[in-house]
């Protein structure tokens, strides 16, 4: 391979769920592929599941070496913080993480559950109210995550359009919106520093106060720690419950044998969702990349030292050495690791509350609807277009 022949990667293909046929394409020229994004310099990108394994395992890839450096990305401003755990490695990740999980033990999640079903209670009788046909996103995609992490979080209820516009503003990927992601990345962390100082001060039973009380020994969050926290929490929340309650949706719609499967035997919703998010091409392109700090012979490349490294968990998902008949959804297939909330020392830490989130509100949507279908043509629905993600900007429904 000449790798100074870098293949232009915009990743910019948003037709429904389909999966980028760039990605088809990477994975067949090899686990290990040179690549040019919009934005950075050249990156190599890894795409079979035990190269993004072994990447996000290797302490030889660092994320926190990208600080400083014109990176690899798609958005014109770099939507990570500097001080963000998403941009630490171990041992200082390792530490905040195991501060971290101790808000998303069992105990606590089961004690999150309920406020979690109430807020599900009262979007589905909203839209039952409503009537049919109604936006199943704009009933409960859009505003569930937005209540959950925010009420978990105790931010106040006038503050959330706020805080919702500037997660927009940040994931945004367009050539004119630096400036603009730039001043709400700014305002999101100053806003948190001041939202967790109050909260040191009057302590509460929210989630952070759960993060402010955990402690490892002696150790324990400081001021600017806990900011940055919850606010990767908040942002990393609501990203993925929106994108992926609209899209889980979206797919049993589209697929009325697998809806009737679930329907059927209820009990296979928890493997089913681990299928449904397997299968999901949640993001355009990739997120974080890494920098190897040594030359490391990956897949028979060498990755020299100072180099970037992306990893793809979308086509990790799909690979075909790992899954049979990848892309088939197939939500009676046995249960296997999948990397939609990433892996190693970045897997998503609040994924028992994501996963709890998802299980109430689509279980919920399936005994509340029995005969749910989509209200128009398939072909007819408007994706996102202006950000990262992936999603049916509205998903009208009938019943």
């Amino acid at each position: 391979m000449d790798e100074d022949v870098a293949v232009s990667c915009p990743f910019d293909f948003r037709e429904g769920l389909e999966f980028d046929p760039l990605f088809r394409e990477l994975m067949s020229a090899g686990p290990v592929t040179r690549i040019r994004m919009p934005y950075g310099d050249p990156a190599w990108l890894v795409t079979d599941f035990e190269g993004v394994r072994q990447v996000t395992t290797d302490h030889r890839f660092s994320r926190a070496a990208i600080i400083g450096r014109d990176y690899p990305r798609l958005t014109p401003e770099p939507i990570v913080s500097p001080e963000s755990i998403n941009v630490m490695d171990p041992p200082h990740s390792s530490r905040l993480r195991r501060l971290a999980s101790q808000a998303f033990t069992k105990p606590h999640v089961d004690r999150m559950r309920p406020a979690v079903q109430r807020i599900v209670d009262s979007l589905l009788d909203e839209m039952a109210e409503h009537g049919a046909p109604a936006d199943l996103a704009g009933h409960l995609s859009t505003p569930l995550p937005q209540r959950t992490i925010c009420e978990l979080l105790g931010i106040p209820s006038a503050d959330w359009p706020m805080l919702q516009g500037h997660v927009h503003e940040m994931l945004s990927t367009g050539p004119d919106t630096r400036h603009a992601a730039a001043e709400a990345k700014a305002h999101l962390r100053s806003y948190f520093v001041d939202l967790t100082a109050r909260r040191r001060r009057s302590p509460g039973g929210d989630l952070i106060g759960n993060l402010a009380a955990a402690r490892d020994g002696d150790d324990a969050f400081d001021d600017q720690e806990l900011a940055v926290m919850a606010l990767t929490l908040m942002m990393s929340g609501h990203d993925t419950a929106t994108c992926q309650i609209s899209n889980i949706a979206y797919l049993l719609l589209t697929h009325p044998d697998q809806m009737a499967l679930l329907r059927r035997r209820p009990e296979l919703l928890p493997d089913a969702l681990e299928e449904l998010l397997r299968f999901i091409p949640f993001r355009t392109g990739v997120g974080i990349p890494r920098v190897a700090t040594e030359d490391v012979d990956l897949s028979g490349v060498l990755i020299r030292a100072g180099e970037f490294v992306h990893v793809s968990y979308l086509t990790a998902n799909r690979d075909p050495g790992r899954y049979s008949d990848p892309d088939v959804l197939d939500l009676g297939r046995p249960p296997s690791p999948h990397m939609a909330f990433g892996w190693g020392g970045h897997h998503c830490i609040a994924v028992p509350l994501a996963m709890a989130e998802l299980e109430v509100a689509i279980g919920a949507l399936l005994t509340r609807f029995p005969r749910l279908r989509l209200a128009v043509a398939a072909e007819d629905l408007r994706w996102n277009t202006e950000t990262i993600r992936r999603f049916p900007c509205e998903l009208p429904v009938s019943w």
